[in-house]
């Protein structure tokens, strides 16, 4: 049985690592996640490690809408603090969350804070090494466990997905095929096109349908 807590707090390490590299120019450029600069992204991840439920429910109530709350509340923050503090934030509270980052369970965060750790690094034409554990363990999660947020395993509906690059697979064997890095699978089943072009098989027009419904 895998220890998502641990896993969740080598790749929030690993996140910390490569962020340490960035530039302000690379903060201020275009993130994967549509009308994010990479520097939102960080504040929404720093965010989410203490942000408060009734805060959220608040400006859900405010924006009629989760995704539109969590945009507000993420940009604000990020208005709100240069990069070197939100870094300082994330990597205060990655082990000893609050509010929502105690909420969420572990499978998850470790979703969640991977694909943004992507969301950057491949909007910046960056390679990324993932712990294989860790890239096995969110790609198991996205095929696995249903997110109203990330609907990556409806995207992984009758498909056999398997890594280049991981000792990995899902679904049957004769199913339509996708196969590619660990790090683009993860990627596109969270919705992010960017690295279908790492992507190759008889299921990639399926799967491209899916990501523009």
């Amino acid at each position: 049985m895998r220890d998502h807590r641990a896993l969740l707090r080598r790749q929030d390490k690993h996140l910390l690592d490569f962020a340490d590299t960035l530039t302000e120019t690379e903060w201020a450029a275009a993130s994967l996640c549509h009308g994010w600069t990479n520097k939102d992204v960080l504040a929404h991840l720093a965010l989410g490690l203490h942000v408060r439920l009734p805060r959220i429910a608040i400006d859900m109530i405010r924006h009629r809408s989760f995704d539109e709350a969590n945009d507000a509340l993420s940009r604000h923050h990020g208005n709100e603090h240069t990069p070197a503090e939100l870094l300082a934030e994330f990597d205060h509270l990655r082990q000893n969350p609050r509010g929502l980052g105690r909420a969420l369970p572990d499978p998850l965060m470790l979703g969640d804070h991977t694909v943004h750790h992507l969301d950057i690094a491949v909007a910046l034409g960056r390679r990324v090494e993932l712990d294989p554990e860790v890239a096995t363990a969110v790609l198991d999660v996205e095929t696995s466990i249903p997110n109203p947020f990330v609907p990556a395993k409806r995207r992984s509906k009758g498909l056999r997905l398997a890594t280049t690059d991981a000792d990995w697979s899902h679904g049957s064997a004769y199913a339509p095929q996708i196969r590619g890095p660990a790090t683009a699978l993860i990627s596109v089943l969270a919705g992010r096109g960017a690295a279908l072009e790492q992507l190759s098989g008889d299921g990639l027009a399926l799967l491209r349908r899916r990501l523009n419904p």
